[in-house]
């Protein structure tokens, strides 16, 4: 999976539609191998961001937990002491 790509669900405040939209046109650029489609091609491109994040934002609506939220900033910190674990920076 694309390491840009974050995780969405199950945070307070819920992920907003920028970072669902984000997360789609990540996807998206993975998918097809190019950050920056063609004249040509970006129609379909443009598109095909439009319906992941259309199917992102329905999934997240749509799953059901029992967790409690996570905090982005508590989670980020856990991140930035893995990767300084991990890296050694």
């Amino acid at each position: 999976m694309c390491r840009n790509i974050r995780v969405l669900h199950n945070f307070e405040p819920p992920a907003t539609s920028a970072e669902v939209q984000a997360a789609a046109l990540q996807y998206v650029r993975k998918v097809s191998g190019s950050t920056k489609p063609s004249a040509v091609n970006a129609e379909a491109f443009d598109r095909a961001v439009q319906e992941v994040a259309l199917a992102t934002q329905r999934l997240l609506d749509a799953l059901v937990t029992t967790a409690p939220p996570k905090d982005r900033e508590v989670e980020a910190a856990k991140a930035k002491a893995r990767a300084e674990q991990r890296y050694g920076t």
